[in-house]
């Protein structure tokens, strides 16, 4: 009877066959220094990325779920104030994850990425943290081609934390809210008997004017704008 064929045996004497002069380690050695090099290139192009490169992908092997517009994501930053940066801003960690995920998607699209840009809270482009980063690469008109997502989710409650700096609009109307609740809460304490819907406007006024010089105060001094404005600015402090 023919004895039967063992696939991973047959490989391995190949291998043995062509390296047979070689010495395997040392060709298992070269291997990994290859392997190193190309992922410590891609980091390289992490940190030093160019905004203006446009790469090509393969429509037949694109992820749908994958594409998104530039106003879809400037959208989502000034909801959750995070920004959206090239790569060469970002003082995070990058996981091999990452590197592996980029190589996946050069070989499959036949193509060297390059222009990678990366939504992430304003800290970690100051600090080494990992809330929620998320990798891209540009696709041309405005389009951006999501490589990865990779550590902890955001607060459900950071968008409702963030809204009342979303806008100029939202940022009043939270003045306006918290000074009338203040009014309504202190007039009698302040006029007690006396107290009517006139000393009521005088009280708030005097609040609302105190919030707006404080919040002024705060806001230049930290040098803060609101989300609408700084989602992709490259600078910690607005001025």
């Amino acid at each position: 009877m023919f004895k039967t064929v063992n696939l991973q045996e047959k490989l391995i004497h190949l291998r043995n066959k062509e390296l047979r002069k070689s010495n395997i380690d040392f060709w298992i050695k070269e291997i990994f220094e290859e392997l190193d090099k190309s992922r410590e290139f891609t980091k390289s192009k992490l940190s030093s990325s160019n905004s203006n490169h446009t790469n090509t992908f393969d429509i037949n092997a694109i992820d749908r779920n994958a594409i998104f517009h530039i106003s879809q994501i400037q959208k989502l930053c000034i909801d959750y104030r995070l920004r959206f940066l090239d790569t060469s801003f970002f003082k995070g960690e990058y996981p091999e994850e990452v590197i592996s995920k980029i190589h996946q998607l050069e070989r499959t699209h036949d193509t060297k990425l390059d222009g990678f840009k990366i939504i992430a809270p304003s800290v970690l482009f100051r600090l080494k943290k990992a809330d929620d980063p998320m990798l891209f690469a540009p696709m041309g008109n405005d389009y951006f081609y999501l490589i990865h997502k990779w550590g902890n989710d955001l607060h459900p409650l950071r968008k409702l934390k963030f809204w009342f700096v979303k806008d100029l609009d939202n940022f009043i109307f939270t003045l306006l809210s918290i000074c009338f609740l203040l009014s309504l809460a202190t007039h009698t304490f302040f006029f007690r008997e006396h107290s009517n819907i006139s000393y009521f406007i005088v009280l708030f006024l005097f609040y609302f004017k105190g919030a707006v010089g404080l919040s002024l105060l705060w806001g230049v001094s930290l040098g803060k704008n609101f989300n609408k404005y700084i989602w992709q600015s490259k600078y910690d402090k607005i001025s």
